[in-house]
């Protein structure tokens, strides 16, 4: 399975192609991937990468590239559970200069919804940084809820639970 296109006025969820990598990789060389878990060179970036893409043939779920109507690539957002995640994560970043227009919320709702309709759905979270007000403002608008009693896999981060009712 690849990943399904999804799409609403504002956003369009794609497949991953192959050109998408440069800024992706661009993204984790920024101060704008602060909060997350960084790729310690290319070839570690280009495997996480390659995992967003495989993953949807392996496990049915993983990272589609977010673009604007116009076609300009403008982020990712994935649905995943690597094995050192406690739950199923909505995760996601926009690349530089695609903040304050919508579309990271506009993703959000796409991809919140097509998780919560997957058969045995039973859980859907987002890991944040605590220092990530930006996520975590985001992560609310989108419905979820902290939840302090959440396993995490990363001291520095708040679970936030998105719930069935989010997506209705």
């Amino acid at each position: 399975m690849s990943a399904p296109l999804l799409t609403s006025d504002n956003v369009t969820l794609r497949p991953h192609r192959q050109s998408d990598f440069d800024a992706y990789w661009t993204f984790f060389r920024s101060p704008r991937a602060q909060y997350m878990d960084l790729p310690a060179d290319a070839s570690s970036a280009w495997y996480g990468f390659a995992s967003e893409v495989g993953s949807w043939d392996l496990v049915g779920q993983g990272g589609w590239a977010i673009e604007t109507p116009d076609g300009v690539l403008a982020g990712q957002i994935a649905v995943t559970q690597p094995p050192h995640f406690p739950e199923r994560e909505l995760g996601w970043f926009l690349l530089d200069g695609f903040e304050g227009r919508g579309l990271a919320y506009a993703a959000g709702v796409l991809a919140r919804d097509w998780a919560l309709a997957q058969p045995n759905a039973a859980t859907l979270v987002s890991y944040i940084h605590r220092d990530n007000t930006r996520s975590i403002r985001l992560a609310e608008r989108l419905g979820a809820t902290l939840d302090p009693a959440a396993v995490i896999f990363d001291v520095g981060d708040v679970v936030y639970r998105y719930h069935e009712e989010a997506a209705a």
